[in-house]
């Protein structure tokens, strides 16, 4: 079988479902005129853009950026973020990232941000598999798959074409 079969996600789909997340991004913080959208550095961060610019065509909210750096092989290592904590006390967060696995990056992604007090949180995913090491579930997500754990969901979002494949 080859990748082309096992494409998820095609470019199109992926930007109808970003389109569609920042619109229920929206609706979630309808009375709020800034949201956090806080990225998993690499593809989280990358789709948090997306995000970004999705929300600002579709609503007055002001979104404001979060790279969030951790160690993904060592999630209980020191996480950072590129906005201080004063920044994000008492606004609505939105914990973003590509691909919802076992739940472990989030799971300590979210352990982080609770150490300052949060109007609301959330978390938005592209891609949530449905078997998880966590109990942390995706508030927004573009699509749920059932795969075994040997499968690997590879996500692009960089360049012209966007896919989601299933390796």
């Amino acid at each position: 079988m080859t990748a082309k079969n096992n494409v998820i996600l095609n470019h199109d789909e992926i930007n109808h479902k970003i389109r569609r997340i920042a619109f229920q991004i929206y609706e979630s913080n309808v009375n709020e005129k800034e949201v956090i959208l806080a990225g998993i550095d690499r593809n989280g961060y990358i789709f948090a853009k997306k995000l970004k610019t999705a929300l600002q065509k579709i609503s007055d909210i002001d979104p404001i950026l979060c790279k969030v750096s951790m160690d993904k092989k060592n999630p209980s290592s020191e996480i950072k973020t590129s906005i201080a904590p004063n920044d994000y006390k008492n606004k609505s967060l939105i914990l973003v990232d590509d691909v919802l696995n076992s739940g472990t990056t989030l799971i300590y992604g979210v352990k982080h941000f609770l150490d300052v007090p949060l109007k609301q949180f959330k978390t938005a995913v592209l891609v949530n598999r449905n078997h998880k090491k966590y109990p942390i579930k995706a508030d927004f997500k573009g699509i749920s798959l059932s795969t075994s754990l040997h499968e690997h969901v590879n996500v692009v979002l960089e360049g012209k074409s966007f896919e989601a494949v299933l390796e």
